[in-house]
């Protein structure tokens, strides 16, 4: 039987993302689901990365911004996420393949990518002339 080893990256306690668990041993074909959270205001989006045995690239899977999914082509396949960008997201890996899947997973949560944009073109009615 092949085995594929998932190992997450440990974080502090402190920090307020959190990622579960911090490791997982199985079976090829076998399902796993990982657990991303965060308590940090005005943040939106949680997003899961795969950094591959032996690369130093972590390649984006795919993320939760507020409700909406976004996946990498390369990943559809294989993996999905669920959940929202506020509080909680999950990688779910479908069906574990040897070697491929074996490799250290990280998720991050972020701001949405415009909102300092955002907020710089925001106008109040004292920025308009009467």
């Amino acid at each position: 039987m092949i085995r594929v080893l998932i190992h997450l990256a440990a974080l502090p306690l402190w920090v307020t993302v959190h990622q579960t668990p911090i490791a997982v041993l199985k079976g090829s074909k076998d399902n796993v689901q990982l657990t991303c959270n965060h308590t940090i205001q005005n943040y939106y989006v949680i997003l899961w990365y795969q950094q591959s045995t032996g690369d130093t690239a972590m390649n984006l899977i795919g993320y939760a911004q507020y409700k909406s999914i976004t996946m990498e082509k390369s990943f559809e396949k294989h993996f999905n996420v669920s959940g929202d960008g506020l509080k909680e997201a999950y990688l779910h890996l479908l069906s574990l393949r040897a070697p491929e899947d074996s490799a250290v997973y990280y998720c991050a949560a972020s701001q949405h990518s415009d909102v300092e944009n955002l907020l710089s073109s925001t106008k109040t009615l004292s920025d308009r002339k009467l």
